[in-house]
């Protein structure tokens, strides 16, 4: 399997096994089910990943990591796709949830001068953590259930495209055989 495409971008049992800053938890990681690329595994991983992405918490890796491992589902894929909400797009990703949040409760959207405090951030935080957390729940669970239904159809075509390819190539090698010893196919 460590031929696959995307593994040779995946950590190996090995090199985890060898990380002694991971020592305490090593035991959880090197079960074959957390890095094992198959369609359950990965479609579950692009779930947990892409909704981790969305909640409001300091450490969205860590909840992937607890998630992938309770799930069994592909540990780095999760954690990888927990960095879709990065730096540059997690302004845009929580303004959305939040305005989507407030939509569904049929609340205000609360308006005025942003400010990068904590006086403020005190102040505005009882309007708007409920509206901030619906949404990021719905789009959590949006965007896991399309990035997991989304990976098993791309996971499925490619199946199908790899069985399609065996077909063509042993239809191939009997026309082949039968020309070489004369027989009609």
């Amino acid at each position: 399997m460590r031929n696959h495409w995307l593994a040779k971008y995946l950590p190996s049992r090995e090199s985890i096994r060898g990380n002694k800053a991971l020592r305490p938890v090593r035991h959880l990681l090197l079960n074959p089910e957390l890095w094992h690329l198959h369609r359950r595994s990965v479609g579950g991983a692009f779930f947990i990943g892409l909704f981790s992405a969305f909640m409001p918490v300091p450490s969205q890796m860590v909840l992937a990591a607890l998630l992938a491992l309770a799930a069994r589902c592909n540990l780095p894929i999760a954690v990888a796709l927990v960095w879709i909400s990065n730096p540059l797009t997690i302004g845009p990703m929580f303004y959305f949830a939040y305005k989507l949040g407030a939509w569904l409760l049929g609340a205000e959207v609360a308006t005025g001068p942003f400010e990068l405090s904590w006086q403020w951030f005190g102040s505005k935080f009882a309007t708007i953590w409920w509206p901030l957390t619906l949404g990021c729940l719905v789009c959590g669970w949006v965007s896991g259930l399309t990035g997991a239904v989304a990976s098993r159809l791309v996971w499925r075509f490619h199946v199908i495209r790899r069985w399609r390819q065996r077909r063509a190539r042993r239809a191939a090698r009997r026309t082949t055989a039968a020309v070489g010893t004369g027989d009609p196919a």
